[in-house]
Order: structure tokens, then C-alpha cells, then sequence
């Protein structure tokens, strides 16, 4: 009788044979099972190689090459190379066939319209800033519209479950004062842990300013600068709106915000009133303080234009996003196991190298699959008729790959190539004709050099058409020591426009040609009236307190700590979120509501003194007659339709209504590029080295050519115009002109205020006699009026204000003579002994927003920007 056991015994000698050879030929093998089931040690060694690869960054200091001498990296080089190669501008992105493209115009538009479709989340939010703000208002006024907060609106599809990522610009805390720790503890607290949404809300900062952990890649000068969203996969929002503080406004561009009939009416809330020729941003994150006082002063009113997407090219803008989100993780959080490598469906295996996925041997956070659901699901195909590219500027140090400045490339060869127009809105202009214009290196002039030299030979009239701010950086007076930064860049932009024998006027006027028949260059302003009336004064003096008060307790009242919590999912925490030991128990109940009511003895003591003054204010109005027909601003009137200034009433003193007459720059912050009526480049990208040469600011645009062909008119001949650009071009011409009507508040039966969708296209303002007027833009009678409302205008703002810069400011010593003596503030009326009657049938005259470049501004001054510690050698590229 056998059993298993013994007819087993004569094979035991030979079983342990091979198990002795196994041992011999992998010796460890048992103590690597060892380290791998015991979690103690395996952790242990896990966390020793990532000690071993942040020692190792400090060799990286004599490898600035680091991210691409292996030969995987060379072989993803070599790839992406070739890719870019192949296409148009040599962008990794490829032209796109059915795109549906909607333009937006100014903040009110755009931020509406991103309202609705975050709203509308289901699976993912990307978003990516130069600047967030979570306490921006998506829609106004915010009394009546709070619920629409940045951060209560992202809460909410949190808790929904869709996931939100979000990637910011980590700035240079003693250069800049957006905060960005700020708005990453504010969002990671939105959802507390054990509360819905918990880790769905992620926020990467970028680049890393810590010496001991990034040694070797330390990035001071250049900044994240793209401003897109991407909604599941299926819409995209790219233009020159950050979602923050000072960028709401809308067509009227109003610079008063004072409401005597109800503070409740504000517009601008806290920080978000603001005017950086004044007082740059401090402390955001005391975002219900303002330093800034209505009664004095006005707001710098902010024109902006960015796009709607829907179709294929939400694809290749959410590819940025996860290439940049992947090497953020990679560079910076690649030992953080709050954030996920994101995988790309469509960049997988072989190629998800592309969007940077790396496979370490002890990976931290997991993988992720995005989308969420198949692309099948997305319907991107075939949605509208816009053929479009997306154009980028990135490098090494800004997404981990090699330079691409196909922006630059995009822009010059669209250029270069125009037929009829060049239409400009943009930032800054610094640009170089050649090689000659150091330490400026990009070549866009070159393009528009050659683009007015062929058409002069050529005999077309042919115009470039350029709109900037007047002083395109923020400084207080350009007088003072602080604004020599701010001079620098004029000073670059004059060489670059006029200045110089490799300037473009001076590289054309060698040709023998006046470049002033085809180069426009303009500047936009406009007016207003503080409304503090005798009414508020009154008041004022019956509750002992003053108007800002009042204005500080409404921001009490909606800007609030609210729903922020005091401390963030990783702990985090800033000086606005309350004691680090109150969280959960003031602010949230037990599943993560924000309170109804927080008993007024638990607030600071300023936010209850300041709540008490706005009672005492509402209670010294109890019994009066309050005026309805006083205007909180009068900026409307400068649009269609309104009737003249003049006419509007004032209560009180006419002389003392001289003092609140106030003007501003309007200060242009859109990277727009339309030509011919055909081809439109939008995005995020200035017109200067740190945003064109691709190693500088990181930058996401998009290219754009309707197929859409409709009849219109160029030079007085038939032509075929591109929908999408004819419309845009139309639109913002009106605009400048003050053709177009002012805009209300509420914008919920407004299209242009829409996301993009078969139901809601542009409403391109076509009812009324300004849609033909302006059909021709080589037309002469719409020239003439061009010409004619920025003449007047200037010499209005010149005559009533002494606004600055101007022409006839030709040296310092012109600047001190022109500019109002000590106790009258810039931007006011410079004569008080003017007539009041006489100021309001000036202003009367004034129609839109356009004022001329004032291109002689310190012609003869010996120099703009005097070299120094701020500007020398090695900072003059920060300045270009």
C-alpha cells in the first residue's frame, strides 16, 4: 500500500538540488522578498531612493542638460521633433478641421459664460492661470449673485465629483502679489476631509522657488503665463483672461463704483476694485480689504478678449495641460502622493512619453486615465467650421520638453503674408527688425517690415493698425525711482516702433518710404464721475464714520471667509482661514454646509466694527428722500445711444462736481492678432521676447481661419470675408468707436454671454446701421471717423486732465510742467477754475474709448530708463 507521502520521498533529494541551484544564481532573491512583504523595511528603502533622487537634483546644477542626455529622452526629443516638424509653424499641435469657435469681448461675456459651463462639469476641470483668484465673482453684482463666487461654484462640482485640477504660476514673492499659496489653500479647503468632494480639488504650483529641492532648476524670470480652461474634454476657454481680481469689466468701462442709494449694488467688491497706476494688489489674501478708497479714486478698467472652443481642438489644449501637469509632478511633486501622473487616452504605451508619464520603479500618487470616459463620447468631430491650430511657447524649464516658439512662427508668417489689414490689441509691442536691437530677439517687426515694403511696391493700400496701453506696465508716477521697470519697457517699445535706425520706421524710411501712411499706433481712455454726492457726506457726518467703511462691510457681507475653512488638505494654511484649531467647527456644519450664521462674537473685531458702520450708515438714510436719478457712473455715456454727459444730474455744488471728474488709461490686456478679415491668433501670448521666444514665459494661443465665407467689402471691392474674424474685427472697432451700446449687468438672455453651443452663436450686432459702417476696413470714411474720435479725444483728456503720456512731454523738464501740482491727484481735473459747464460740454464730445499713441513721449529725454541696480545686463531681459 503506498501513499502520497512516500511516493514523494524519492523525489525530496532532487527537489532541494534545484531549489540549492536557484539560491546560487540569485543569492538576494530571498532577502528582496523579505524587503518586499515586509512593509517596515520596504518603506524604508523606498524612502531612501527618494532621498538618493532629491540629493541627486544638486548634481543636476552641473547637468542643465539633465531632462534630455539619457536615450529615452533623446528618442522622445527626436520624436516630438519630428512631430512639430511636419506641421504648420512647427507646432506640435496639428491643424484642425471642425472647430467651433466663439469670440468673447471683455470680462462680463466671459465670465459669464465660463459660470454656465463649470457649472455644467461631469467629469473634469482643468485650469490653468498666471493668477487664480477663488474669491472672483463670475457674475455681477455680487450681493445678488454670490452663489456664482469662483470658489463656491468649483465647491460644488467638487462635491458632485468631478475632479479639478489646477496648475498656477508660483510667482517671485518680492516682485509680484498674486499669492499663489493663497489660492492653493483656499481651493484644497473648499472640501475638508470627511466632507463631500474631499481630494477631488488639486493645485500645483510652478515653478519651484526651494533651493534645497530644486537647486539646479531654479526659474526667477519667467513665469507659467497660459489662461485656459478644459471642460470634460469637450469646450475649451483660451484668451488673456486670468480668472482673478481686475479683470470684470464690460463695454462702458466704468472707473466709479460709489452707490449712495445702496451699497448693495456695488459692483467691485474689496480687492477686486482696483487701479494699479495708484496702488498695486496687496495682501489678496485679505481679499475684503481694499486700500484703495472709491470716494477718491477710480478703477483701472481692463479690455480683454479670449475664445470658446468646441471640436477637436480641446483635444490638443488638454494635451498642454496634462503634458504641463506631468512635468509639474514629475519636477516637483513626484514624491507626493496627492497628485496623480495623468495618462492621455491616445498618448499611451509607446507614446506617453509625449505628455511626459514617467514609470519610476517606486511610483508615488498612481496613474489616471483622462478622459474619464472614451473620446467616442466627447462628439468633437465636425462641430463647426473654424479651421484652427493650436500654437505654444514652452521649453525646457516650463513643460521638461525642448523650445517651441511656434507662436512666434505663427505670428510672423501670418504677417508677412497679410494682404490688406494687420490688426493688433496687445500688452506690450517690443520687437526687433533684425539682429541688430539687442537684447530684443524676436523678429515680428522684421515680418511687418516686409509686409509694408512689398505692398508699397506693390502699390496697395495696405494698413497695420496697433492698440496698446499708454503705459503698459504698473507703475504710480513714471517720474519716480519705483517706475523705472515700467520705463524700461516704454523705452524698448519706442526702439522698437520709431526710435533708431533698425526700428521699424527707421528700416522703412531707408527704403524711402513714410511708414506713417501704413502704421497707426492708438491707446485706449476712459471717463467717469466719483458720485459722492452731498448725500453721502451727510451721512457720513450723522454716523461719524466714512464711506469706505461702509464699503468695507459689504465686503464683509459677500466676500467673506465663508466656505474656505482654516486649514487645507495637506494642512496648509494662510492668515485669512481663521485659528488653525476652529477648523470644521466655525464655518461648516456637520456634512461640510457653510453656516447660515456665524454669531457675530466670533468674528474679528474690524469685521464686526466695520458690519456696525454700515448699519449706522443705512440707519442715517432711514426717512430721506434718496435720489434715483444720480448715476453711480456715468462712463455709459461714451457709447451708443446714451445722450450727452452734460444732461445727466448732480446734486450739490457745481463746482465741487469738477473735483470728481476723473479718467483713466483702459488698460489693453488682449493678445489678439486678426488679419484681412480672415485669420485670428488668440491667446495668452504678449507681443515681446518673454512671450515669443519660446524659453521664456510658457504661452498657449490658438490659430484661426473660418472656412465660413460671407459677402463683404475690402478697399471699396467685393471680397470674401471669414466669418469668425470679419465678426470679431467688427465688433471691437465698434466698441473703440463707442458704436455699440452699453452692456447690462445680467447677462443670462445675452448670447455672446454663453458657453459655445449650436444654440447660442456669436450675436454679432447686426441690426443697425454701425454693422455696414464699419463692413470696409480700408474704407475712408470709416478712417475718417477713426482718425477724427481719437483726435478729439485726445485733446479732451489732454485739455480737461493732462493725461499721461503725451506728445507734448518731450523731456523730464516738460513732465514736471505738465503734470498737476502737489494736492491735485493724477487722473482728476487739472484746472479746479474751470467752468463746470465748460467740462461737461468737453466730455460730451468724447465718443468710445480711442486716443493716439503719443509717440514723441520723451523724445529728447537724454535717457527713459537709467542703468542701475533694477535695470542693467543681466536683468534687461526680464524688461523684453
Amino acid at each position: 500500500m503506498t501513499t502520497g507521502l512516500t511516493d514523494s520521498k524519492p523525489e525530496e533529494p532532487q527537489s532541494k538540488r534545484h531549489e540549492l541551484g536557484e539560491k546560487l544564481k540569485l543569492p538576494f532573491r530571498g532577502l528582496k522578498e523579505k524587503l518586499h512583504h515586509n512593509h517596515h523595511l520596504h518603506d524604508a528603502k523606498v524612502h531612501l531612493v527618494h532621498q538618493k533622487h532629491k540629493i541627486g537634483k544638486f548634481a543636476n546644477l552641473l547637468n542643465p542638460n539633465h531632462r534630455h542626455d539619457e536615450e529615452h529622452e533623446k528618442a522622445c526629443d527626436e520624436k516630438r521633433t519630428g512631430i512639430a516638424e511636419s506641421h504648420r509653424f512647427q507646432s506640435y499641435f496639428p491643424e484642425q478641421d471642425g472647430n467651433m469657435v466663439k469670440w468673447y469681448v471683455d470680462g462680463s461675456d466671459y465670465f459669464w459664460a465660463v459660470s454656465v459651463a463649470l457649472e455644467n462639469a461631469k467629469e473634469t476641470i482643468y485650469i490653468a492661470d498666471w493668477w487664480l483668484s477663488p474669491e472672483l465673482f463670475l457674475r455681477r453684482p455680487p450681493h445678488v449673485n454670490q452663489e456664482w463666487r469662483l470658489d463656491q461654484v468649483l465647491k460644488r462640482r467638487a462635491e458632485a465629483g468631478v475632479k479639478i485640477y489646477i496648475a498656477v504660476y508660483r510667482e517671485v514673492v518680492a516682485a509680484l502679489t498674486c499669492n499663489s499659496e493663497h489660492t492653493k489653500h483656499a481651493l484644497q479647503a473648499l472640501c475638508p476631509e470627511g466632507t463631500p468632494g474631499f481630494g477631488n480639488i488639486k493645485v500645483m504650483r510652478h515653478p519651484d522657488h526651494n533651493v534645497l529641492e530644486n537647486a539646479a532648476d531654479m526659474t526667477f524670470y519667467w513665469a507659467h503665463h497660459e489662461k485656459f480652461i478644459v471642460i470634460d474634454y469637450e469646450m475649451a476657454f483660451i484668451g488673456g483672461l486670468d480668472l482673478c481680481f481686475g479683470r470684470w469689466d464690460n463695454h462702458q468701462h466704468a472707473l466709479s463704483d460709489m452707490h449712495p442709494e445702496g451699497v448693495t449694488n456695488e459692483i467691485w467688491p474689496g480687492q477686486d476694485f482696483n487701479n494699479n497706476r495708484v496702488m498695486d494688489f496687496q495682501n489678496v489674501q485679505d481679499w475684503k480689504q481694499n486700500e484703495l478708497n472709491k470716494e477718491d479714486s477710480g478703477r483701472m478698467p481692463w479690455h480683454d478678449v479670449a475664445m470658446g472652443v468646441v471640436g477637436p481642438c480641446v483635444y490638443d489644449i488638454a494635451e498642454h495641460f496634462v503634458l504641463r501637469w506631468n512635468f509639474i509632478k514629475r519636477d516637483k511633486y513626484k514624491r507626493d502622493e496627492r497628485f496623480e501622473w495623468l495618462e492621455l487616452r491616445g498618448r499611451q504605451g509607446d507614446d506617453e512619453d509625449l505628455v511626459g508619464v514617467q514609470r519610476p520603479t517606486h511610483p508615488v500618487g498612481g496613474y489616471q486615465l483622462h478622459p474619464l470616459s472614451p473620446m467616442e463620447t466627447k462628439h468633437s468631430e465636425n462641430r463647426g467650421t473654424v479651421h484652427a491650430q493650436v500654437v505654444r511657447s514652452s521649453a525646457d524649464w516650463s513643460s521638461g520638453i525642448l523650445t517651441e516658439h511656434s507662436i512666434q512662427n505663427a505670428y510672423s508668417d501670418i504677417i508677412r503674408n497679410a494682404q490688406h489689414y494687420v490688426y493688433i490689441e496687445n500688452q506690450f509691442f517690443i520687437t526687433a527688425t533684425g539682429d541688430q536691437q539687442a537684447p530684443v530677439r524676436n523678429t515680428i517687426g522684421r515680418a511687418m517690415v516686409d509686409a509694408v515694403l512689398r505692398a508699397a511696391k506693390e502699390q496697395r493700400k495696405f494698413r497695420i493698425i496697433i492698440i496698446i496701453p499708454a503705459v503698459p506696465g504698473f507703475a504710480g508716477d513714471l517720474r519716480e525711482d519705483g517706475a523705472i521697470g515700467t520705463r524700461a519697457i516704454m523705452d524698448y517699445q519706442y526702439k522698437s516702433i520709431c526710435r533708431g535706425e533698425h526700428s521699424i520706421f527707421g528700416q522703412i524710411q531707408k527704403e524711402g518710404i513714410d511708414p506713417t501712411k501704413y502704421f497707426f499706433f492708438f491707446n485706449l481712455r476712459s471717463y467717469d464721475r466719483l458720485n459722492k454726492t452731498s448725500e453721502v457726506k451727510k451721512r457720513e457726518e450723522a454716523a461719524g464714520l466714512q464711506y469706505r467703511d461702509v464699503q468695507r462691510a459689504q465686503a464683509e457681507e459677500v466676500m467673506g471667509e465663508g466656505i474656505h475653512g482654516t486649514i487645507d488638505a495637506e494642512g496648509g494654511h494662510d492668515s485669512h482661514m481663521g485659528r488653525r484649531g476652529e477648523q470644521g467647527k466655525q464655518r461648516h456644519t456637520a456634512n461640510g454646509e457653510l453656516q447660515d450664521n456665524v454669531e457675530e462674537a466670533r468674528r474679528p473685531d474690524d469685521v464686526v466694527k466695520n458690519m456696525d458702520a454700515k448699519r449706522k450708515f443705512e440707519a442715517a438714510a432711514e426717512g430721506e428722500a434718496s435720489r434715483n436719478d444720480l448715476a453711480a457712473t456715468v462712463a455709459h455715456h461714451a457709447m451708443a445711444g446714451q445722450g450727452p454727459v452734460s444732461e445727466v444730474a448732480w446734486e450739490g455744488d457745481e463746482e465741487d462736481e469738477v473735483n470728481h471728474w476723473i479718467q483713466e488709461e483702459l488698460y489693453i490686456h488682449a493678445k489678439l492678432l486678426i488679419v484681412d478679415d480672415r485669420i485670428v491668433v488668440c491667446g495668452s501670448s504678449n507681443l515681446n521676447d518673454r512671450s515669443q521666444l519660446g524659453y521664456h514665459d510658457s504661452e498657449l494661443s490658438i490659430v484661426m481661419e473660418d472656412t465660413r465665407r460671407f459677402g463683404s467689402s475690402m478697399d471699396g471691392q467685393p471680397f470674401e470675408a471669414g466669418w469668425h474674424a470679419a465678426t470679431l474685427r467688427r465688433y471691437l472697432w465698434r466698441e473703440h468707436l463707442g458704436l455699440l451700446p452699453p452692456q447690462a449687468l445680467d447677462a443670462g438672455d445675452d448670447p455672446n454671454a454663453q458657453p459655445p453651443s449650436d444654440d447660442s452663436p456669436n450675436d454679432v450686432h447686426d441690426q443697425d446701421d454701425s454693422w455696414k459702417f464699419v463692413e470696409d476696413p480700408l474704407s475712408d470714411e470709416l478712417w475718417d471717423m477713426w482718425t477724427a474720435r481719437a483726435t478729439k479725444n485726445t485733446e479732451v483728456f489732454r485739455q480737461l486732465f493732462h493725461a499721461d503720456p503725451d506728445d507734448h512731454v518731450k523731456t523730464f523738464d516738460d513732465y514736471n510742467g505738465y503734470m498737476p501740482n502737489k494736492g491735485v491727484k493724477a487722473g482728476h481735473i487739472f484746472d479746479r477754475m474751470i467752468p463746470p459747464h465748460e467740462v461737461r460740454k468737453k466730455l460730451d464730445t468724447v465718443k468710445g474709448h480711442l486716443v493716439w499713441m503719443p509717440l514723441q513721449f520723451l523724445r529728447d529725454a537724454d535717457t527713459m530708463a537709467e542703468t542701475g541696480l533694477q535695470v542693467n545686463q543681466w536683468t534687461e531681459s526680464v524688461y523684453t
